[in-house]
């Protein structure tokens, strides 16, 4: 049994109980970072700050080889993290359930699955309690590296993984803490079971995007990796022949959403759509990301495919007035789910396909 004792000290310091350490427990983590240093940008320690005072969370997995490892899930102030993995797959409809399914089996509730063959790729989004949450994604990884070859083509969508992202989520600042401790340890997981590269994003890597991660593709991020411009902070020093690295953070909600052009707007003006509105843009929305795509499995539709990193701040009705300054909205996507206020003021006459929310999922989830 271990015992890690954390306060809201100064950044980077923690306080810790003098008791003997498990190997494998996030305890035994945080001291093994303390005591050798991180490769990632700045310490993952920060996590200190976000924790109740005098939370203790205690940990015993010495059996890696059983069912739930080692007893129950580990003691949190919260009940429930959510996770949105995101595959590189997403036009073989078998494969996409089969990861599902192992996501499930390891005893995370599925809340959505959605699939884009243009994208290529696939989105479930899994509710679990802190270490039920970090089995399913460990299961789910293995699936994903099983069955997917990103040696063959992947569609649009930028990506350096099979499993391509693993972000741990938390609804509200109260669970901020458990979501950063959960995605180290399934960071940890990844790298160790599972043999992937792994690189931290966000605030768990001194504020590093995906973007500057999957700049060039997987073919460029092996180069950094080779000559030394970076280093997974877990896992092997070099990329899965077939299965790229993955990336993970601790985050708060993200919502990927998607603005449809009506005819004859195309690719090349949803590009410069996109560049406009992007945080950064001419007109940029803050923390707005947006690329312009062409939908060939829909017809050759073009799309302004954004994520929204502060639905608060720029809501989704915000992302379409955007849009619709320079080109007719024929309707919209949301991929995944998004918080109920993300929604608000959004107008009553734009079709949104796929449009559930988190609060939605989580009380059907309980009824």
């Amino acid at each position: 049994m271990a015992q890690l004792v954390v306060e809201p000290v100064g950044v980077g310091e923690v306080q810790r109980s003098p008791q003997p350490k498990a190997d494998g427990t996030l305890p035994d983590l945080l001291d093994r970072q303390l005591e050798a240093g991180h490769r990632s940008p700045s310490p993952l320690l920060t996590i200190a700050a976000w924790l109740p005072r005098a939370v203790v969370a205690k940990r015993d997995r010495t059996d890696r080889s059983g069912d739930h490892r080692g007893g129950p899930p580990v003691a949190c102030p919260v009940a429930v993290l959510i996770a949105v993995p995101n595959v590189s797959e997403g036009r073989d409809p078998a494969v996409v359930a089969a990861i599902g399914v192992a996501y499930g089996a390891a005893g995370a509730a599925v809340l959505d699955t959605h699939a884009d063959p243009d994208h290529h790729r696939a989105v479930h989004t899994l509710a679990a309690p802190p270490r039920v949450l970090a089995d399913a994604l460990v299961a789910g990884a293995r699936e994903a590296v099983a069955r997917i070859d990103l040696r063959t083509a992947r569609g649009v969508h930028p990506h350096v993984g099979a499993l391509d992202v693993a972000p741990v989520v938390h609804l509200d600042d109260a669970r901020r803490g458990a979501a950063a401790a959960e995605a180290l340890v399934v960071a940890e997981r990844l790298g160790d079971e599972v043999g992937l590269p792994v690189f931290l994003y966000g605030v768990l890597a001194g504020g590093r995007t995906r973007a500057f991660l999957r700049r060039g593709g997987r073919d460029a991020l092996a180069r950094r990796i080779a000559g030394g411009e970076l280093a997974p902070d877990f896992g092997p020093a070099r990329l899965h022949p077939t299965a790229g690295a993955v990336l993970v953070a601790a985050r708060a909600p993200l919502v990927a959403f998607n603005v449809e052009l009506a005819p004859p707007a195309g690719v090349a003006q949803a590009r410069a759509i996109a560049a406009a509105i992007r945080e950064g843009g001419a007109e940029g929305l803050p923390g707005v990301r947006a690329l312009g795509l062409e939908l060939t499995a829909r017809g050759a539709i073009a799309q302004v495919s954004t994520n929204v990193e502060d639905h608060r701040a720029v809501p989704l009705a915000a992302v379409v007035a955007a849009v619709a300054r320079h080109a007719t909205v024929a309707g919209c996507e949301l991929v995944g789910l998004a918080p109920a206020a993300a929604f608000a003021a959004f107008p009553g006459d734009v079709p949104v396909r796929g449009r559930r929310t988190v609060e939605e999922a989580l009380e059907a989830l309980s009824s």
